[in-house]
């Protein structure tokens, strides 16, 4: 096989892995599993430690913060951090944010 056949193939191979992605609705919760483990390098690493929970769920950031103080902050800044999200994403992920 030569390298030209092998580059098709791989391109191929690559289609199909994302159309079945895509047909088993898979797609959209890669994109959260990213988003939740890009959490430090999005917002940094002091708010990664305050974070205690984080998911994704109908376009809702849910977060769990144990300092109030650092819950409120994020509260005035969360369309900074939709934005973020959503540019990380490369699609509209998330919509809103809750905190619990």
């Amino acid at each position: 096989m030569n390298e030209k056949d092998r580059n098709q193939k791989d391109k191929g191979i690559d289609a199909i892995i994302d159309k079945m992605m895509r047909a088993w609705g898979l797609d959209n919760k890669m994109k959260e599993m990213d988003v939740i483990n890009a959490w430090p390098d999005l917002m940094g690493q002091g708010i990664a430690n305050r974070t205690e929970r984080i998911r994704i769920t109908n376009k809702v950031l849910h977060l769990k913060m144990n300092s109030s103080v650092m819950r409120d902050e994020l509260h005035y800044g969360r369309n900074v951090i939709i934005q973020r999200i959503n540019e990380f994403a490369g699609t509209e992920m998330i919509n809103d944010i809750w905190f619990e």
